[in-house]
């Protein structure tokens, strides 16, 4: 059986639906995974994260090595054991705190030297290390150690990152391959996916891609990217990197995001997503909720004047690029007609809500929308209770689910096309990569 099957592709985009086969079950593409940072995600259950149809969560790798440590982890039988979730896990490598740590932290040849913020003691992570932690947890996927830089990007910088990120990559495999012959790992179904990085250069996202590709990954991420730079610049990255991957492997856009970029970055060929979105913003009284327009019943197709789509057949990689999603760059301000389904944000704390008795979102049926009103989630906040961050964290991880379920559905009935041209955020916020 293969790694990654491609069920259904789309004929307007790269979109297509597929299933990673996994040790601990299949995971059906596009999928958002939620963010289960140091062994939960927050406020949530495991059994509640299944019911909404959640079927691969993500750790990280820093934090777990930290507290309690990966040898604890290991001693318990693996993080799915420790945490009773019984699906797929996806770890990320401690690269994103390279980049979130960098005044706790030194980059090197050897790896990094991190001076812990727990009890101020110093360890070096190495891609051995990291490839060692992450055997320890027996996640189902596990990522290189790699390394990046910020926005505003700098080409020689850059050089630099994807030139480092490779000799990891290629001490990183090498450390993997003995693990699984030689060592006791947890899970030895366990894969090692490379990370395309190069941030919005397409020259050095080509070699980036070459790069993994030619060291022989089944599966991709795409890094780098949210952090602080627009929306455009991150949907450059994907375009500059998608062509030089294989078309037959799952590909993971790292840290991504809200809504509106996951409906883009999936018309450009990503099949995975991770973000913190949906529970940091929960937090702080965001939610999440559906918003429609109006539709223009004679909107033609976004994409039917492509020139790669005229004669009827699907895109090459290569054509697929910014301009092929002409409505796919901004908000609701910009106006344009057939703008059908989208979302906006509230905060739910602001007095306007205190005599709402109205349903949160009512096209929406997690436990809050269908138990509570806006007006009982806002004395919530205002109380300090901590059911009121229970209740928006579960909204907005189910309307995130959902998400992922009407893009599934929509490359499977053919309408996608219109998804991606018409969703939008109808809060009005210019499209950034910050992700909070």
């Amino acid at each position: 059986m293969p790694y990654f099957d491609v069920i259904k592709k789309d004929s307007s985009s790269l979109a297509r639906n597929g299933v990673i086969h996994t040790s601990h079950g299949d995971v059906n593409t596009p999928a958002f995974l939620p963010i289960g940072t140091k062994g939960t995600v927050k406020a949530v259950t495991s059994e509640e994260l299944k019911f909404w149809g959640a079927e691969m969560i993500l750790a990280n790798t820093y934090h777990l090595w930290q507290r309690p440590g990966d040898a604890l982890i290991y001693k318990a039988g693996g993080l799915h054991k420790f945490m009773n979730w019984k699906g797929p896990i996806f770890t990320d490598s401690g690269g994103f705190q390279v980049f979130s740590l960098a005044k706790m932290r030194k980059v090197m040849e050897a790896g990094v030297l991190f001076q812990f913020d727990l009890d101020g003691r110093q360890e070096i992570l190495s891609p051995e290390k990291s490839v060692q932690i992450q055997a320890n947890l027996g996640s189902d996927v596990a990522l290189i150690l790699d390394d990046f830089p910020g926005y505003p990007f700098e080409h020689e910088r850059s050089v630099e990152s994807i030139a480092l990120t490779k000799r990891w990559a290629e001490r990183a495999q090498k450390e993997f391959l003995n693990i699984m012959r030689h060592g006791d790992p947890i899970n030895p179904g366990q894969k090692l996916w490379g990370i395309v990085q190069g941030a919005s250069f397409p020259d050095l996202r080509k070699q980036s891609a070459k790069d993994m590709t030619g060291l022989g990954f089944e599966a991709f991420a795409i890094g780098g990217v949210a952090v602080g730079e627009p929306h455009e610049e991150m949907m450059k990255a994907v375009e500059a990197a998608i062509p030089f991957l294989p078309e037959n492997s799952p590909k993971h856009l790292l840290g991504v995001g809200t809504p509106f970029n996951i409906v883009q970055a999936v018309a450009r060929g990503c099949d995975t997503f991770d973000c913190v979105i949906p529970t940091r913003e929960a937090r702080h009284g965001r939610l999440y909720i559906s918003a429609k327009n109006i539709p223009t019943p004679t909107t033609p197709s976004r994409f039917a004047n492509h020139p790669s789509l005229t004669g009827g057949e699907a895109p090459h990689l290569s054509e697929i690029t910014a301009e092929s999603f002409p409505l796919a760059r901004g908000s609701a301000a910009e106006g344009g007609e057939g703008v059908v389904e989208g979302y906006k944000t509230i905060d739910i704390r602001l007095e306007k809500y205190k005599e709402d008795f109205t349903t949160i979102d009512e096209t929406c049926d997690c436990y809050l929308c269908l138990n509570h009103t806006k007006s009982y989630l806002r004395h919530l906040f205002a109380a300090g209770e901590p059911l009121s961050t229970r209740l928006a964290s579960m909204h907005n991880l189910r309307f995130y689910l959902n998400l992922m379920k009407k893009i599934r559905t929509a490359i499977q009935y053919d309408y996608f096309d219109e998804m991606a041209a018409n969703y939008r955020d109808y809060t009005g916020a210019a499209q950034s990569g910050v992700e909070r």
